[in-house]
Parts: structure tokens; C-alpha cells; sequence
């Protein structure tokens, strides 16, 4: 069973600045794209906001900070970052605010990680900005580290980068939480995603996500995985032409993914269409 198939990214705030507003107008596309039937609600986890949503004067949000809250304000619909870089805590921690949020908000949690990319983000705050192979084998680690924190009342691991002994985890998550590798690097990611995941996803039309998921194949049979296990997402945006996107998802349906995660629209009320055209490709198959 997919863990989700319909999922809406926040990935940003817009460009006003009016403290409370930006929360507010926050809340209500959450509460509305639930009610509009996706099943994952997802924000950025940035220090900054990118040049893409707007540069860094714009409003950003602490990403856990703000799950904790919209887990107050819905009901149904998954919660997680997409993706926390590695970089930016410690694996235990963000297996703790992981964790949390699942108990806040009555089992909804995802832990969606990924090996971060920003790099003038971390020169900004002072964060280490490690090259791609160290970041790669730093997630490698702390999926470990993540998997023993929320599956073990205590954990120990011992590796390169992190270590843990005897950690205590309590409380307990409420069940399970899925873990959703971001990326679609072919070496590296996917095989972490083979390895760890309950879902994944990449970016691209539907030709290149059918190659990303038979790469993903590739990597289960490796790790003696059924792929069938990990739920498969493509990234898309919100395009104001529904016919078109309605195609776009179906071709991305056809080359087998599970579900898609859209960018939230500026325009709120363009959010029930979106959640419509998704209904009607991915349904609850």
C-alpha cells in the first residue's frame, strides 16, 4: 500500500514579511489541500528562503517548528520536510523531532531526508558544506542512526561520523514512520533509497522518472528488496493549464509512480483542481 499519493509542498511563504499573516495564510492552503484530498502536506527545511521561491529576504520557517504547529491545525494528511539535509542537525536530533511531530500529530509523521545542496545557505549560517561524497556517506549513517532511534526504546550505533550509546528515545513514536528519500542520483541516492526507504522521489517527465525507477529496481535487487515496498513520487509544479498537467500526471502515472507531490500554487484556490486532477489519476489504486 502507497504511504501517500497525493502530496502539496509549501516551498515557499511568498515575499511578505507580516509575521502572524505568513502563518496564517500558511494554515488555511494546509487546511484547504486536505480538504481537497491530498494525503502529504510538505515544507521546505532551509534556513533561507532560495532565489527560486523569492531569495533570502523572503520568510522561512523553522521546518519542524511549523509541522508542530500544522499538526495542530489538520487531521489526516502526512506531515514532513522536504527534504532535511543531513548537514543541517544531527541524525539523533532530527530523529527527535521526528519523532515529536508523529506524537503531536497522532501518527502522521514522514522523515524525509536527503543529502542537502544549498551550500550558500551554510556560508551564510556558518554550517559545514562537506563535498557530495561525505554528505552522501554522512546520510548513509544517519538513516542508520534514524531507523535505530525510532524503531528501538534505546540505541546504539557506532560509526564514522555519528555515534550513538545507549540513546534513550521516549516518548515512542505513535507507529511506524515512513522514511522518504529525496533525489534521484543514480549511485548514490537511489541505492540509500533501496536500502531505506518507504518512498522516494525524483524529479523529471515521465520518461525520465521510468529510468529513475528502473534504476531504483536495480538497487532493491541488489539489496534483496521488493521495490514494490517503496512508494514511488515524481516532484511537479502547478501549471495553470489542468489539462495539460492532467495528461502530464497520467504519462507519469503510466511509468509507474505510486503518487505525485506538487508545488502549493500561488493562488490558493487553485488548490481543489489540482487535488481533483491528482484524485482522478491516482485515485486509491
Amino acid at each position: 500500500m502507497a504511504v501517500f499519493r497525493r502530496g502539496m509542498h509549501f516551498g515557499s511563504y511568498g515575499s511578505l514579511d507580516d509575521g502572524p499573516g505568513v502563518f496564517a495564510r500558511l494554515q488555511a492552503a494546509a487546511q484547504l489541500a486536505e480538504e481537497a484530498g491530498f494525503d502529504a502536506l510538505s515544507v521546505p527545511d532551509h534556513l533561507q528562503q532560495n532565489r527560486v521561491g523569492g531569495g533570502p529576504d523572503s520568510p522561512m520557517f523553522e521546518a519542524y517548528t511549523l509541522l508542530g504547529a500544522l499538526a495542530m491545525r489538520t487531521s489526516s494528511a502526512r506531515l514532513l520536510a522536504l527534504v532535511s539535509p543531513v548537514t543541517l542537525r544531527a541524525p539523533a536530533l532530527l530523529a527527535k523531532c521526528v519523532t515529536t511531530l508523529d506524537v503531536l500529530s497522532g501518527g502522521r509523521a514522514m522523515l524525509g531526508v536527503g543529502a542537502g545542496w544549498d551550500e550558500a545557505e551554510h556560508a551564510a549560517y556558518g554550517l559545514p558544506f562537506p563535498g557530495t561524497g561525505e554528505r552522501m556517506d554522512r546520510l548513509d549513517e544517519a538513516l542508520a542512526v534514524c531507523r535505530a532511534m525510532v524503531t528501538v526504546p534505546r540505541a546504539t550505533v557506532a560509526g564514522t561520523f555519528y555515534s550513538l550509546s545507549d540513546a534513550p528515545s521516549s516518548p515512542r513514536p505513535v507507529g511506524s514512520i515512513p522514511v522518504l528519500v529525496g533525489g534521484g542520483g543514480e549511485k548514490r541516492t537511489l541505492d540509500l533509497a533501496a536500502r531505506y526507504s518507504d518512498a522516494c522521489n525524483v524529479f523529471g517527465d515521465a520518461a525520465t522518472a521510468r529510468h529513475k525507477f528502473d534504476v531504483l529496481e536495480q538497487h532493491c535487487e541488489r539489496a534483496g528488496r521488493d521495490p514494490a515496498r517503496i512508494t514511488k513520487t515524481v516532484f511537479a509544479s502547478a501549471p495553470d493549464d489542468l489539462a495539460g498537467f492532467a495528461r502530464s500526471a497520467a504519462a507519469i502515472a503510466a511509468a509507474g509512480a505510486d503518487g505525485m507531490i506538487v508545488m502549493g500554487p500561488e493562488d490558493p484556490d487553485r488548490i481543489p483542481a489540482l487535488g481533483q486532477v491528482l484524485a482522478d489519476v491516482f485515485g486509491d489504486r
